[in-house]
């Protein structure tokens, strides 16, 4: 991370300097492109520093989630700083043009020849990366940053490439200004895909279907569940995830047994799935629940004068071991 700020930091004042000296507008944008990337560079390091600090009293699940919300500040970085900038740029360009002499357009170009090359390397390098973590490495948000601004890089480089070489042949700058609006919306897409990615896992996202089936059935298949009544997961961070299961337990087990049970349950998910650190078990008794959610929508029907059964505005809120009922958000 700190090889790549560092070069990104050089090929932003590469960048600015030779789009002062040529006055080019996509050289400006990508320098505008350059900088937002080094400031989200910045945001990445204290995500990885802040979000390995041990779990405390005020916070008892960790602070996984900082990388979460460094994350979707590097997707505002990239739509302030670099998408608007270079629709900025775009627009100057068409109103006031751009006079370019042969030695800036030359200039201008080995500037982003190098910046290519550069770009090409650490996108390389990060694809490495992402490839050296057995097919985990993009559920890192400041890895999957990494991988999506160097990708916009290389791409963006490339646009200013053929913008200037494209004015350079016609003479006009409205390919210039093209680039830049490319530059820019390339930039706000981006920016968008990382920051709803980092949105809905601030927000609390669950594990995927197939993770989600396999604790299922690793639960099912323990004899001394007889159902499960209801399973929630949540990320908590990049390898913590919460897991919180409604079962219901054959019966005959006396109170040790079910303790007993209860342990060896939480050790064997664990076991299963390691990220699976903050394990919930709510033993519950599914006959009794079902019985007097029966009994209470009689009653209900018999009061409002024969309601459907299937009415949400009775099962919603009627039924003893609903999520509404005992405090739970979201569904099984």
């Amino acid at each position: 991370m700190i090889v790549a700020l560092g070069a990104n930091l050089l090929i932003a004042v590469a960048k600015a300097v030779g789009g002062l000296i040529s006055g080019s507008p996509a050289l400006l944008s990508e320098a505008a492109h350059s900088v937002a990337d080094s400031m989200n560079e910045v945001f990445l390091l204290a995500a990885l520093r802040r979000s390995r600090r041990p779990a405390d009293r005020r916070h008892p699940f960790g602070y996984g989630k900082e990388r979460f919300f460094w994350s979707l500040l590097a997707a505002v970085g990239i739509f302030v700083m670099g998408g608007c900038f270079s629709f900025f740029q775009g627009f100057e360009a068409l109103r006031n043009g751009a006079e370019e002499s042969f030695g800036g357009y030359m200039t201008g170009i080995a500037v982003l020849v190098v910046a290519l090359l550069a770009e090409g390397a650490s996108l390389l390098r990060a694809v490495f990366q992402v490839r050296g973590k057995a097919g985990d490495g993009m559920r890192d948000p400041a890895l999957r940053t990494v991988v999506a601004e160097d990708g916009t890089a290389v791409l963006g480089v490339s646009l200013a490439i053929v913008g200037m070489v494209l004015h350079m042949v016609t003479g006009q700058v409205v390919w210039e200004a093209c680039a830049s609006f490319a530059i820019g919306l390339l930039l706000v897409c981006i920016a968008f895909w990382l920051g709803s990615d980092a949105r809905e896992q601030l927000i609390g996202r669950a594990v995927d279907e197939e993770q989600s089936g396999r604790i299922r059935e690793l639960l099912k298949a323990q004899p001394e569940i007889d159902s499960v009544e209801a399973l929630l997961t949540m990320e908590l961070g990049l390898d913590s995830t919460l897991v919180a299961a409604r079962i219901d337990l054959v019966p005959g087990l006396d109170s040790e047994e079910v303790e007993e049970v209860a342990v060896r349950i939480k050790r064997s998910v664990a076991h299963t799935f390691p990220g699976a650190d903050q394990i919930f078990l709510d033993v519950t008794d599914a006959g009794a629940a079902r019985a007097a959610a029966g009994r209470g929508g009689a009653g209900d029907r018999s009061r409002t004068g024969g309601t459907a059964a299937g009415d949400p505005a009775v099962s919603g809120s009627a039924t003893t071991g609903s999520p509404a009922a005992t405090g739970e958000r979201g569904g099984a």
